[in-house]
């Protein structure tokens, strides 16, 4: 695992978009806009299963994540990594802490019934 320097690791925890890549079936590569965090070693974001990122990343768990700063998009890191998909309560705890960070509201306004959200932690193998 690469450890990411402090200044990297703000970009993630500051309010910053994240852009998530994962690998389609085909080979082609999938990217989404996604709300980002950082626990001290991994880097998380959040979606639901059945979502199209959710798919890919169960059959091929390679990902490459970027941030950059919302003031200055010249100032960027990237994640290249494997992902761990955690399904649990916790994630709906998650979901509801990147949307204080991104929107100010504390509850997730977007539930949909019977949605169940996944933590997506990636583990840092390369970091530029």
């Amino acid at each position: 695992m690469v450890r990411l320097t402090d200044k990297q690791a703000k970009l993630f925890l500051d309010k910053n978009f994240g852009a998530v890549a994962t690998i389609r079936p085909d080979g082609t590569p999938h990217v989404t806009p996604v709300w980002i965090d950082y626990d001290g070693e991994c880097v998380l974001f959040n979606t639901a299963t059945g979502r199209a990122k959710w798919h890919h990343m169960r059959r091929d768990p390679r990902v490459t994540i970027e941030v950059y700063a919302q003031d200055d998009p010249y100032e960027y890191v990237t994640v290249t990594g494997t992902v761990e998909l955690e399904e649990s309560d916790a994630a709906n705890d998650h979901i509801d802490k990147l949307s204080e960070k991104y929107t100010g509201n504390p509850r997730f306004q977007s539930h949909r019934p019977g949605e169940r959200r996944v933590i997506v932690r990636v583990t840092p193998e390369r970091v530029s």
